[in-house]
């Protein structure tokens, strides 16, 4: 191929992929993700073997992981904690370290310890250089490349005096001068830009280490890189094709092999120079079909077919998915990218933040007894009086609130269940929140007597009505209570989304900086000091050599539906689950393995803005997004995260389902309409 050969101008994204048009696109390069986040965990194995069988092909391979996330809540932008403890970590750096030594292939990790703070990135650079030092292990040169994603709060300042920060999302409140200075470190999810500066002034890295960025960005960048590595085609001069295939399977790799079916951890991709991908798990016992994968690009996101991110959208109106002959990997084509340049607007970043507002101390315990569950709130409201009488010479501010596990503990008041119904029994946790332990847990321990020893009517058991004493604490002091500042879009000027060198003791640039003063910053380290010998790959047993794509299909798992008489949604979609999008929203997703039942519900009036409002105890005008989805025979809608009736964000004071996780079960038992009904008889009375 020719130097900038790598163009596919003029390719229309709506004609149907097949073995004969990919055929005409070489292969750009291979991408093995062992697990979707860096520290849970990851079979050793099964990514040792892909390596084996890709060793004999000159294609360029990466070994790429993710490591943030806004999902496990603010306090690690808050105090500086990490996602994984540090001992995950080092588990999972030595067998990546040892991998690239092995097969010689580059590891690039982005979002540092959660969050991606440069806190986490320099531990996490502290970790490699343990591992490196190591005198069992002869890793040779090992030279790491750091990329810096802490924002400074004076140029936050500076952009939000020119009116160029906003909320991400409509849930989000304005920025205000109060949330930047209350707010912990800054960091801003970076697009590939950084990760392109630094791979072109260093094509020689082992191993990069990024801050916050944006899931896809290191896979869009390797990519990129690539692209320029060897067939000279500058980023400049990739389609919206190329580019919208690149950020699309970073979409989908950056969660491992969530995508396939039952899921699993690690997933390998295979990209075109035209930006068609191939996706396969690589666990024997997992498969990707087309209807897996395209469900993936509604997971955790607003809406199905755009999808933005630093510096444009990711439009998948017109993505399509095929089944390869393995029976185990799907094709995927027809994703864009539209820059902002193209729509005429800005490049933005994602800012994140966290604050600290008090301290937390909570109480737990069971109560069993029927006469008190039957008026368990006017009792909570009791329990609350009898705390702030006890309270009233104390002139901080503090708070204090219950879960009702059993009842509502999980949703709340977006609980769609019947308000009057009683449990057998329920477990409260009692939240306190206040500026100091000391007060937390004062407040904390006068509403646990309250609860034990207060009296209400019809009243039989007079020694106790708490069963308390969990773990054999009757307070649990919990440390500091955080809450999301910012979350919000900043506004870049051309030449900030880069990454400039870093200066060393010298005074001399890693390399020579471009743009005009952007925004990261990036620097280079090396450990071990010798010539790094690259060993013959290992042979793999005799397990190992059976090719992926000779692995039999799994049978496919039992569904549980009941098509034959059904009368609610979880009777008839296989899939019905929910997720944080974001820390202020929660995104519903409704997935159909029947083309006709799901062509019926979309007719029908099951599912819609009125339904959902129904459900989850809102106005219409509240819901963000409501709609179908056909690629993915789904349904999706994403509302309001509230807590007691308020827009609040994930993980703070009365935080109950920091991930989202639990919030469709109001969707389970929806009742199916009567056209719905009668249309599945028919479709199986047909059959």
């Amino acid at each position: 191929m020719s130097p900038g050969s790598l163009s596919t101008e003029g390719v229309d994204p709506s004609t149907p992929a097949n073995a004969d048009t990919v055929s005409k696109a070489e292969a750009l390069c291979q991408i093995i993700t062992p697990v979707g986040m860096l520290g849970y965990g990851f079979d050793e194995n099964l990514t040792r073997k892909a390596l084996v069988d890709l060793r004999q092909n000159p294609t360029p391979t990466a070994l790429i992981l993710d490591s943030g996330s806004t999902d496990g809540g603010p306090l690690k932008l808050a105090t500086g904690s990490m996602t994984a403890p540090r001992s995950a970590y080092e588990r999972d750096l030595a067998k990546l370290m040892a991998l690239s030594y092995d097969f010689n292939v580059p590891i690039i990790i982005s979002s540092a310890g959660g969050d991606g703070s440069d806190a986490h990135v320099d531990e996490f650079l502290s970790i490699i250089e343990g591992i490196a030092s190591d005198d069992n292990n002869k890793w040779g040169n090992f030279k790491a490349l750091a990329i810096y994603s802490n924002v400074a709060k004076s140029k936050v300042l500076e952009h939000l005096a020119a009116g160029k920060v906003e909320g991400c999302g409509p849930c989000v409140p304005p920025l205000n001068i109060t949330d930047v200075d209350d707010a912990g470190p800054i960091v801003a999810q970076m697009g590939h830009e950084p990760f392109l500066d630094a791979m072109a002034a260093q094509p020689d890295f082992n191993i990069i280490i990024g801050g916050r960025a944006y899931d896809p960005s290191p896979y869009i960048a390797y990519c990129a890189h690539q692209a320029h590595q060897v067939f000279y085609t500058p980023l400049k001069s990739l389609t919206p094709q190329q580019l919208g295939g690149f950020a699309f399977m970073g979409k989908i790799m950056e969660c491992g092999a969530l995508c396939s079916t039952p899921k699993s951890s690690s997933a390998m991709a295979t990209i075109y120079t035209d930006g068609t991908f191939d996706i396969v798990p690589l666990s024997p016992e997992s498969i990707c079909t087309p209807t897996s994968v395209a469900a993936h690009t509604m997971y955790e996101k607003t809406r199905p077919d755009i999808l933005p991110g630093p510096g444009g959208k990711l439009d998948l109106s017109y993505s399509q998915y095929e089944q390869l002959p393995d029976n185990r990997s799907v094709r995927v084509r027809g994703a864009l990218f539209r820059s902002a340049q193209e729509l005429n607007l800005p490049y933005t970043v994602k800012l994140e933040a966290a604050k600290t507002v008090g301290y937390r101390t909570l109480i737990m315990g069971g109560i069993r007894d029927p006469i008190l569950i039957g008026q368990i709130d006017s009792f909570l409201v009791r329990v609350k009086e009898f705390t702030k009488q006890q309270h009233s010479g104390v002139t901080e501010s503090w708070d204090l609130d219950f879960h009702v596990y059993g009842a509502n503990g999980v949703m709340g008041v977006q609980e769609p269940g019947d308000s009057s119904y009683k449990p057998r029994e329920i477990f409260l946790v009692g939240e306190a929140l206040a500026p100091t332990q000391k007060l937390a847990t004062s407040v904390a321990s006068s509403a646990r007597i309250a609860c034990v020893h207060g009296p209400y009517p019809g009243q039989r058991g007079t020694s106790g009505n708490f069963a308390m004493g969990q773990g054999g604490k009757l307070e649990i002091e919990m440390g500091p209570c955080a809450e999301f500042c910012i979350y919000h879009l900043m506004s870049l000027e051309l030449g900030e989304e880069g990454a400039s060198p870093i200066l060393d003791s010298h005074g001399s640039a890693n390399a020579a900086a471009k743009g005009a003063a952007p925004l990261f910053s990036w620097r280079v380290v090396e450990f071990g000091g010798q010539e790094r010998n690259i060993p013959v790959s290992p042979q793999p047993d005799a397990a190992a050599t059976s090719s992926r794509h000779g692995i039999k299909r799994p049978p496919t798992p039992p569904t549980y539906l009941n098509l034959s008489t059904p009368t609610k949604l979880r009777d008839i979609a296989p899939v019905i689950r929910s997720k944080n999008s974001g820390p202020y929203e929660i995104t519903l997703d409704v997935l159909f393995s029947d083309e006709s039942i799901y062509s019926l519900v979309k007719l029908s009036n099951l599912l819609t803005p009125a339904t959902i409002a129904r459900l989850y105890n809102l106005k219409e005008d509240e819901i963000i997004y409501c709609s179908f989805y056909d690629q993915a025979k789904a349904f999706k809608a994403t509302i309001p995260r509230k807590r007691d009736g308020k827009a609040r964000p994930s993980g703070g004071f009365m935080e109950t389902d920091v991930h989202g996780s639990q919030q469709y079960a109001g969707l389970l038992d929806l009742e199916l309409t009567e056209d719905v009904k009668i249309g599945i008889a028919r479709i199986k009375y047909s059959e």
